[in-house]
């Protein structure tokens, strides 16, 4: 690659400033934050404006030159990574930051790519409305990667996968060619529904630069319990009580294990125990209602009552304040950056049959038990849709590489049970790299060649993210 006569070229379509060669400037969109991957890129490229990413697009494309583009850099798979071979170029899409619109009349919000997913959550709150989509990386994500990955959440219970919350796209093609589809229409029947091949392709196929997007009534009353049980069976029953009692008033429900709290009750900033004794298990439960009237306590307290009576629940302790709520939701959405600290750490983002979970919980638990004796298993999640973070802390001890290397052998281990009980090997983090190469055992040979020829349609030269999902 001719470096500095792309990178001249780059500078005269979008600023000097805006082209990155040093290794200083460069190292922020390199390391992915597991440190799984390191990759390597002659050039960052930051265009403001999808025009400009049109026009890098358009030059790239004329040129041969892969592009990866990134959001906020808090992918887990891999896929937002330049490969080390040194020949990719990043294409950041953080300062496509603007909010367009907000129309709290027509429940819709417009924004770019580049926005982070805490400030379009705050933006629809100003307008008394809610964007539901919630993550651990809120802080730091931005939503056009959240709608190229399909981001889940704790949300995705009552509101869905960020799927479900988009109306239009603005996508930037391989060719630069720009297509404008921030339609905020909720019945559009005319043809393919074009933005459906986007979310969720890992910018594949093209680059988000916008988007049009659900909001939602605000909640105005909003209870939490942090409820503590011997074990997944009994949170089962009790997510099947609460669903069966609230419907759509149940807006979370997370379980968690004991050692997982744990971590983040050593690793967490300002992370308590909600509860006074230790339990096995425990779920974080939330219910809201947009109406001032409905008896949102009354219910929380209705459906546990019954769950003590049953004998699922062993203790609860219910929020007193929005503080205490979003205390509870601190330990749940730190549950996965205390594993850190820990040392090694394998994971699996798996689903399975609702039904399945706690069957599915104590065959791998034990499998991954007898492959590696002492290892941690710290699986939580969204039990309410089926997705469970199927994490494994190293041993106590135990030299971190030498633990990580067993990596490969650990996920077949697991995903062959998540096989066995017709589940997905990924639930919400997408394909990337890192399973990539897992895909053709999951999917049929005319799934394979069906996603093949769109990517050929769309990308015929390869150079949009290549060797990312296929």
């Amino acid at each position: 690659m001719e470096r500095s006569s792309h990178a001249a070229r780059f500078a005269d379509l979008i600023g000097a400033a805006n082209v990155l060669t040093t290794p200083d400037d460069q190292a922020p969109y390199l390391t992915e934050w597991r440190d799984l991957y390191q990759g390597v890129t002659p050039i960052v490229l930051r265009p403001g404006t999808t025009e400009e990413v049109s026009k890098v697009m358009t030059y790239a494309y004329e040129q041969g030159l892969k592009i990866v583009p990134q959001g906020g850099n808090t992918g887990l798979v891999g896929g937002q990574i330049p490969q080390e071979t040194g020949d990719e170029i990043v294409l950041s899409l953080s300062r496509l930051n603007k909010i367009r619109s907000v129309d709290p009349v027509g429940f819709t919000i417009t924004v770019e790519a580049g926005v982070v997913l805490e400030t379009l959550q705050n933006e629809a709150d100003k307008a008394d409305r809610l964007f539901p989509l919630s993550l651990g990386a809120q802080g730091s994500c931005q939503i056009g990667g959240n709608i190229s990955t399909n981001a889940g959440g704790t949300a995705v219970l009552a509101y869905g996968n960020t799927r479900d919350l988009v109306l239009g796209l603005e996508v930037v093609l391989p060719t630069g060619e720009i297509w404008n589809g921030l339609r905020t229409l909720r019945k559009d029947n005319t043809g393919y529904d074009l933005k459906q091949l986007f979310i969720g392709a890992e910018g594949t196929l093209g680059i988000i630069t916008a988007a049009a997007l659900k909001l939602f009534p605000k909640p105005k009353k909003l209870e939490a319990a942090f409820v503590g049980l011997p074990n997944p069976q009994a949170a089962l029953k009790l997510f099947t009580l609460a669903k069966a009692q609230a419907g759509p008033v149940l807006t979370g429900f997370e379980i968690m294990p004991r050692v997982g709290v744990e971590f983040c009750l050593r690793h967490l900033d300002g992370a308590r125990d909600p509860l006074e004794s230790e339990h096995a298990w425990y779920v974080l439960m939330e219910l809201s209602s947009g109406s001032e009237a409905f008896p949102v306590r009354d219910l929380l307290e209705s459906i546990l009552g019954e769950a003590f009576e049953e004998g699922l629940v062993e203790d609860a302790a219910f929020a007193q304040s929005l503080s205490q709520v979003q205390d509870f939701w601190h330990i749940r959405h730190g549950m996965s950056e205390v594993q850190k600290p820990e040392g090694g750490s394998i994971k699996h983002d798996v689903s399975v049959p609702v039904a399945s979970i706690p069957d599915f919980l104590d065959k791998a638990m034990a499998a991954v038990g007898e492959f590696v004796p002492g290892c941690r298993p710290v699986p939580f999640g969204h039990i309410g849709d089926g997705n469970i973070h199927f994490n494994v802390s190293q041993p106590i001890g135990a030299d971190k590489e030498e633990y990580l290397s067993k990596w490969d052998e650990m996920n077949a281990i697991v995903h062959g049970i998540v096989h066995d009980f017709g589940g997905s090997i990924s639930a919400e983090h997408g394909i990337g790299r890192l399973k990539r190469d897992l895909l053709k055992d999951v999917k049929s040979g005319i799934e394979m060649e069906l996603m093949q020829r769109i990517k050929t349609a769309f990308d015929p030269k390869d150079l949009l993210n290549p060797g990312r999902v296929l």
